[in-house]
């Protein structure tokens, strides 16, 4: 599974999904810059956090418009896996790759931590190596994390499934405390209709080895790669 991991001017959470990949799944993986306009011969593509172009204007409203972003989106309405973190989830919302949008957090306040998501959904190719309501240690640091949809929209993701993680405590049960952002629903990631693009608020790839304190991200990346091999090795 050839990954490639778009770079933005800002972006500072590359350096870690590369590493996952090349050094932890031991799979190719290449860094693709923001004024590429093509991502041939990629299997998926990761778009991390960071502060894409500082931020401005608004989160991901400006990388929306990068050149990279035409065949991102190519790429996804041919059944190509795209995986937004962070960052990345912002970018995809204000490209239209991803229902609802994300707002400053409820307290305004940037946060670094743990937190707790369980699996809503573990019938996606991000999830598939994951149980059903498993509950996933990984850490967040955002400013902008907190997840809103209107009434119509968030009733249609819960009913397509496309809500894919919550934020929970360590138990697995949803309280206010355990909501790190305000995001309506307590809503961690979602996916778009098609399950092949998907955008969580949390780092996966900051909990990827035990020395980092959580291994518990892998399972997104391992989902990813088992769903690639049971294609034959061949993209959809």
């Amino acid at each position: 599974m050839k990954c490639g991991v778009i770079v933005f001017p800002g972006s500072n959470c590359d350096l870690d999904a590369y590493y996952l990949v090349r050094d932890v799944l031991r799979e190719p993986v290449s860094y693709i810059w923001h004024e590429e306009r093509s991502v041939d011969g990629y299997d998926a593509l990761i778009l991390p956090g960071g502060f894409s172009y500082g931020d401005y204007l608004r989160s991901g409203a400006i990388a929306r418009f990068a050149p990279v972003m035409g065949a991102v989106e190519q790429f996804a309405r041919a059944g190509g896996l795209v995986l937004g973190i962070c960052n990345g989830f912002q970018v995809l919302t204000e490209a239209g790759l991803l229902p609802g949008a994300l707002y400053r957090n409820a307290h305004l306040q940037f946060r670094c931590r743990q937190t707790y998501i369980r699996v809503e959904n573990n019938g996606l190719p991000f999830t598939r190596a994951a149980r059903a309501g498993q509950v996933l240690r990984v850490p967040i640091a955002h400013g902008d994390g907190n997840y809103f949809a209107g009434t119509a929209l968030l009733e249609e993701l819960r009913a397509r499934r496309q809500v894919v993680f919550r934020y929970v405590d360590e138990t697995g049960e949803r309280c206010a405390a355990a909501n790190p952002n305000g995001s309506l629903d307590d809503i961690a990631g979602v996916c778009n209709a098609a399950g092949n693009v998907l955008g969580m608020m949390p780092h996966p790839e900051r909990a990827g080895e035990a020395l980092l304190g959580s291994e518990d991200g892998l399972v997104i990346f391992r989902s990813m790669l088992d769903y690639f091999k049971a294609l034959g090795g061949v993209r959809r």
